[in-house]
């Protein structure tokens, strides 16, 4: 029986680990990515990897945006969205929560909403909201927010949705947070089917005509077979994931979302994440988390977590 301090540890480093696994093969086609037994944390020799000056081993934005939101969480006992925004600028400009302190990756809505919260603009309302503005870098960084939380399901949803707003302020992106947050919430209590417990639950908190409830019907479709390509679209790195947990084991899960191809560390760490509150940290293969950089600034946010739900 895997408990419940496994599974957390199994989510944050669940996700560190699947960014790490996919950064050497971003922006790859699918099938320019190597057959399954060879993706590893260190690519094939020859494998052409578009940062090809990282250590294998280090977790890129989706990494470092995950800690930046667990450490505001539990220096400040509650979602602040402003402080959460200052450490995202902190983050860009500086590097806090990166390994070696060095950003390589920062999607297109982050930097335009990181350039409005230095203007002045409040956290709550930086995040473009248009329809374009659909990336999954909110999406990418909310596990931690499912795994601190300890109040309602409604109270989660709408935390989400806050969170989101900091960098992605479309409707759609808060809802997949939304989604994923109840997804991770179910997986964590081993519940039987967690992803259409989660869709049932995040239905009757939306209401039957709410527009957020048209987003998770229209645009979402949660009851639909997984599918999808591995692009940075938030709904098809949603169901991306969705399809990767298709197969299996850890292991197999962030393999799979990696041999969709494009945008391959955030799908394997949405997936992995989701994979690793399932199965707990013993999941994760020993080879992975030993070559892991930057343990020393996760493992003091884990600690703190766990002892958070003594």
């Amino acid at each position: 029986m895997t408990s419940i301090d496994e599974r957390i540890q199994g989510g944050i480093y669940g996700l560190l680990v699947g960014d790490a696994l996919g950064v050497p093969y971003e922006f790859h086609g699918a099938a320019d990515i190597p057959p399954l037994d060879q993706i590893e944390m260190a690519p094939p020799a020859g494998f052409h990897r578009v940062h090809g000056s990282v250590p294998p081993g280090t977790w890129s934005d989706d990494g470092a945006q995950a800690l930046a939101l667990l450490a505001s969480l539990l220096e400040c006992g509650r979602l602040d969205v402003d402080d959460f925004g200052r450490r995202l600028v902190a983050w860009y400009v500086r590097g806090y929560m990166a390994v070696d302190n060095r950003v390589f990756d920062v999607g297109i809505q982050t930097s335009q909403a990181i350039s409005a919260l230095q203007r002045g603009v409040p956290a709550s309302q930086a995040g473009p909201a248009g329809e374009r503005a659909n990336g999954n870098g909110s999406l990418m960084r909310v596990l931690p927010l499912a795994l601190w939380h300890q109040g309602s399901d409604a109270d989660l949803v709408a935390a989400a949705h806050s969170q989101s707003a900091v960098t992605h302020g479309h409707l759609r992106s808060q809802v997949c947070c939304a989604l994923y947050c109840l997804w991770a919430r179910r997986s964590l209590t081993a519940a039987a089917d967690p992803w259409s417990e989660a869709a049932a639950a995040l239905r009757q908190i939306y209401g039957p005509d709410s527009p957020a409830r048209a987003e998770l019907d229209a645009q979402i479709r949660p009851d639909d077979p997984p599918s999808g390509t591995g692009s940075g679209y938030v709904v098809d790195c949603l169901n991306s994931a969705r399809l990767a947990l298709t197969a299996g084991a850890y292991e197999a899960t962030v393999k799979a979302a990696i041999a969709l191809g494009n945008d391959t560390d955030t799908t394997a760490c949405v997936a992995g994440g989701i994979a690793g509150v399932q199965q707990g940290i013993a999941a994760i293969p020993a080879r992975w988390l030993d070559v892991l950089r930057g343990k020393e600034i996760v493992q003091p946010l884990v600690e703190q977590l766990l002892d958070r739900r003594v």
